[in-house]
């Protein structure tokens, strides 16, 4: 099947069960009052922040493709992206935290679609193109810090979710879309905040997913760089507000050194950030990433992993000290008087791989009622099977047609009938199949002769274990799009009148070929008709300076009375600012 997206040297490297979270960027249904909000935020952004950014974010917009003027298209972004190794896929608002750090592992920028409304040009709670293109994407262009976001990928779509993380991504998605909407009632509003609420404080221990992105919030969303008296700023939840760009400068809100504390910092997505962190560079941020990696269970292992995995209730795998990797629904794990864990179960469909390649013969389709198997050494033998050579393989019986009893420390037993052995590539035996097998601990019956042959597999520890399966083609289409969609806006006729007004502004600013009538024209009807549209008059002042007519006079009182409305109070003198400021220049 045809992917539903364009295909580059980047984006091809997808697995497939990533491609169903692309959409198609909806561009024809950005209306000119979008384009205008796009504009506004960018001119904004571009005369602050390069003045209190990293040094990457102007020059990273240009080697981005992101126009001041116009929402970018993603395919005019990705032929620019391709020449640093990365590339943007359109998506609909929030996805899945694994799925968004997937992508971000083969090197691509996943962008909301849709665009804030102009009741939220300062700060949206939703994801949308100003943040994720003007935020996210000028900073990859640092060679440093784009290592570090694909390598926190790399290691955030290993972390394990607890069962009430994806519950609390769904809340928090619908609540931004409700926000986002000015359809939406205040009761909606309210009942989808309650739930929030409700869930953050009753999430109990976090999950290594909770804590990684916590860890992403505070350094990709709202980090600062340099020191606490001097920070810029690199995160794209600051870059793309114009609100919390300049609010984060001021002394009100507090200045922390980055460490990994942070991964134990919640935050509320739909608030100002109170506290930020501070990394003195960049590298800085790759050791605590490394720091945070080396606790998570991905690299410990051991029982702790295993109940992590069965606390997920979603597709794990852990790896045994043989290198074989079970993939499936871990529902329960057995341990000894020393707390060590003895015996793992999964239900449903499993797989075995081994270095993140299935096993041929050992898919979902073979196991598909689960798998089980014992970990250790056997009782009263020093050497481990898996260290065992051909010649101890059969000194303890351990050979084809042989029928054997293999009686673990744990006190797990294994009786039956040898039938063949896997190796890996250097020769370690992996796995071992026996029929007319019987495996117990205790009073507990593990496996029946009759249910088919046994397939167990070798190892004394588990020395890993991590969210999703070993080898991504094992499961096919895992994970899924949430059913909540964003809403689109369903613009009255006086709406899409505005607009027209919108997109004839923007077309005489585009020719060059404007004149005082057509301004004194539209500004009639914005004024008898839209009294409460702020930027479509800012717009008009800017055409008017620029030709010094005459009516620009009149459209500066216009401004500086809508001004008494707080809601439009410093967005208008920031607008007048800006123009006084380009006129200088």
């Amino acid at each position: 099947m045809e992917p539903h997206f364009e295909l580059n040297e980047v984006t091809k490297k997808l697995p497939k069960h990533l491609h169903k979270f692309v959409v198609k960027q909806p561009y024809d249904e950005y209306t000119a009052q979008n384009q205008a909000v796009w504009r506004y935020v960018m001119r904004m952004n571009v005369d602050y922040l390069g003045k209190v950014a990293h040094d990457s974010y102007l020059d990273g917009l240009k080697k981005t493709g992101i126009s001041v003027e116009k929402i970018p298209h993603m395919q005019g972004m990705n032929r620019i992206l391709k020449e640093i190794g990365w590339a943007a896929v359109s998506v609909d608002g929030f996805i899945p935290p694994n799925a968004f750090m997937e992508f971000q592992a083969y090197n691509v920028l996943v962008i909301a679609s849709d665009m804030r409304t102009i009741d939220h040009i300062e700060y949206t709670p939703a994801p949308d193109i100003i943040h994720e293109a003007a935020g996210h994407a000028p900073i990859i262009a640092n060679p440093e810090y784009a290592e570090y976001l694909r390598r926190f990928g790399e290691i955030g779509a290993k972390a394990i979710s607890s069962a009430k993380d994806y519950e609390m991504y769904e809340a928090i998605r619908l609540l931004s879309i409700l926000k986002e909407d000015p359809n939406s009632t205040q009761k909606e509003i309210d009942e989808a905040q309650d739930k929030v609420e409700w869930l953050q404080d009753n999430m109990g221990e976090l999950s290594e997913m909770a804590q990684i992105r916590n860890l992403h919030w505070w350094t990709v969303e709202y980090g600062l760089i340099g020191t606490l008296d001097d920070p810029k700023i690199y995160g794209a939840g600051l870059l793309s507000s114009i609100g919390e760009s300049k609010w984060c400068m001021k002394d009100e809100v507090e200045k922390v050194p980055y460490t990994l504390d942070a991964a134990n910092v919640s935050f509320d997505i739909t608030k100002p950030q109170p506290q930020l962190f501070v990394t003195p560079d960049f590298a800085h941020l790759s050791l605590v990433l490394e720091q945070f990696a080396n606790k998570m269970a991905i690299r410990t292992g051991g029982l702790k992993g295993i109940e992590k995995l069965i606390d997920s209730k979603n597709l794990g795998t852990i790896e045994l000290s043989t290198g074989i990797q079970i993939s499936g629904v871990f529902t329960n794990v057995i341990t000894d008087e020393n707390n060590k864990a003895i015996y793992v179960q999964t239900t449903g469909p499993t797989a075995l791989a081994n270095r993140d390649k299935e096993l041929i013969g050992h898919g979902i389709n073979y196991h598909a009622e689960g798998f089980g198997s014992p970990i250790g050494k056997l009782k009263g033998i020093n050497i481990p099977i898996e260290n065992m050579s051909p010649r101890d393989l059969k000194a303890y019986g351990i050979y084809e047609g042989e029928q054997v009893t293999l009686e673990f420390e744990g006190g797990v037993k294994v009786v039956g009938e040898v039938i063949t052995g896997t190796r890996d590539l250097r020769g370690r035996i992996l796995l071992i199949s026996f029929k007319n097998c019987t495996v117990t601990h205790g009073d507990t019956l593990l496996f029946h002769p009759d249910w088919g042959v046994y397939d167990m597999a070798v190892g004394v520890e588990v020395v890993s274990a991590f969210a999703g399966s070993a080898d991504v083609a094992s499961f096919g289409d895992v994970g899924k799009v949430s059913e909540t969609k964003t809403h689109k806006i369903q613009y009255s006729d006086s709406d899409r009148r505005l607009y027209g007004l919108y997109d004839r502004v923007r077309e005489l600013r585009e020719c060059g070929m404007v004149s005082e009538e057509d301004i004194e024209e539209i500004f009639t009807e914005v004024k008898s008709k839209f009294k409460n549209d702020w930027l479509l008059p800012l717009e008009l002042l800017e055409l008017a300076t620029l030709n010094n007519f005459s009516i620009k006079q009149t459209l500066r009182e216009y401004l500086e009375n809508m001004k008494s409305n707080k809601s439009y109070t410093t967005l208008i003198e920031n607008g007048l600012l800006l123009l006084e400021n380009y006129q200088e220049v």
